[in-house]
């Protein structure tokens, strides 16, 4: 609550009255309320705050002293753990030769102001970025894509000032789509969302975005988040699509989303709160067509739930991500379907009955929501997870095998697309990064 406030621009140490969770559960006694009423009156007619906000100053550079180079790499990770600055795993220190290192990545001044940073708003600037991501482990290549990834969770329509704080617990899932992605070693292949020395950039950038949630937005658990679980709270996830995979007239997802050119370098951010593999491929001699359909089917059987995951973005944002992999999407094409067909046959059958959401108690959400157009969808049996087939995101993506597609349900009021930019040293950045981690074109990937 205190960095919900503080990002409101109020003072941070506003009138507070707490009371245990148990007395807001359903059935409970809310009696202490009432006893405690004049607390809650003096809170709202006297209070005063003491906070005296102070001049910014520019901040200074701490000094860790050790025996050997581990011994202060080791006493860096423990001052940075001990001031909750860190993730629990091992940092590199954001020296000031690190962060100019970084910051070579990027098109704009240091000083550039990207925004306040939710809930708690800490001023957020491109410098900023690079001390998360010189943190994370990342390198200058990768800092347009955090920026872009920054920017585009600033958007006032994502709501991240809630997403942050919500019990949820939705997380960031960047989409690259462009030329950028096979540049600096993002991945679209097998294990796209998991760790790969192949394509470290990912890990690097979703896990900067992470630190930046935690340090400048203020989101610890169970302080700043209360995201009862935490899914994924390491690296978030970051992954491209594998344009060059995409069957032909096809479109790329930044490109039927947010209507950029393809081959423009972008992103797309979407709050995903989970992740399902579907089994996709039958086990049998099924036809061509019996494959396709058995697995879309199995598809729309997983998306079918009424946990209202989705109902944060019913009507512009979207209920997830769905991946299939290039060599599917390949064999869907030649059995003539289309990405809108794709999108329709889901949406309509993952329609959920009236009767089930009730079941659920579904419909006390919906009646409670705080969107008038969502809270019209009460009327509709059964009930769409969204509001419209072009809601559900759909991406290629994922490693030359047929068996499973992927599931990233979605608490996303919005999917937000930015334009990502490069500086004009970027081939330069491209060619060290050769130098330094050997060569990342696909006829030197490991087989």
């Amino acid at each position: 609550m205190k960095n919900a406030v503080s990002g409101l621009g109020l003072a941070p140490d506003a009138a507070m009255i707490t009371f245990p969770i148990d007395m807001f559960l359903p059935g409970s006694d809310i009696g202490p309320l009432k006893a405690r009423k004049q607390e809650i009156y003096n809170g709202l007619t006297h209070w005063k705050s003491d906070f005296k906000a102070a001049a910014p100053t520019k901040s200074t550079m701490l000094c860790v002293e050790g025996a050997s180079y581990e011994d202060a790499l080791v006493k860096a990770n423990n001052f940075l753990l001990t001031n909750l600055w860190g993730d629990g795993l091992p940092m590199w220190p954001a020296t000031r030769e690190r962060v100019d290192w970084i910051l070579k990545g990027s098109a704009l001044p240091r000083t550039h102001m990207l925004g306040k940073f939710p809930p708690r708003g800490g001023l957020t600037t491109v410098e900023t970025c690079a001390v998360a991501l010189a943190m994370a482990g990342g390198r200058p290549e990768y800092l347009p894509v955090l920026v872009a990834a920054v920017d585009a969770c600033f958007d006032p329509s994502t709501v991240f000032d809630q997403l942050q704080a919500t019990s949820g617990g939705p997380f960031p899932a960047v989409i690259v789509n462009g030329p950028i992605a096979r540049q600096i070693r993002v991945n679209s292949g097998f294990g796209l969302l998991g760790p790969d020395p192949q394509h470290p950039a990912g890990a690097s950038i979703g896990r900067a975005l992470r630190l930046m949630q935690q340090n400048v937005g203020g989101a610890l658990p169970g302080v700043g988040t209360m995201a009862i679980f935490g899914a994924m709270r390491y690296t978030n996830a970051v992954f491209a699509e594998d344009d060059e995979g995409l069957p032909p007239g096809w479109q790329p997802h930044a490109t039927q989303r947010h209507g950029f050119a393809p081959g423009t370098n972008s992103v797309s951010v979407v709050f995903a709160s989970g992740a399902t593999n579907v089994r996709r491929r039958g086990a049998k001699k099924e036809t061509p067509e019996e494959d396709a359909l058995n697995g879309m089917w199995r598809m729309a059987d997983f998306m079918r739930t009424p946990n209202l995951a989705a109902l944060a973005g019913w009507e512009k944002g979207t209920p997830g991500i769905m991946m299939i992999a290039p060599i599917v999407a390949r064999r869907m094409a030649e059995l003539g379907w289309t990405q809108n067909s794709i999108r329709e046959f889901l949406w309509e059958n993952s329609k959920i009955p009236m009767a089930q959401m009730s079941r659920a108690g579904a419909p006390a959400w919906i009646e409670i929501d705080s969107n008038p157009v969502t809270r019209e969808s009460i009327n509709l049996d059964p009930w769409p997870i969204c509001l419209k087939p072009d809601n559900i995101v759909l991406v290629v993506a994922g490693g030359g095998h047929p068996t499973h597609s992927y599931w990233l349900q979605a608490h996303s009021p919005s999917v937000i697309g930015r334009v990502i930019r490069l500086p004009e040293t970027f081939d330069e950045l491209l060619i060290q990064a050769d130098r330094d981690l050997g060569c990342g074109s696909d006829h030197c990937a490991i087989a």
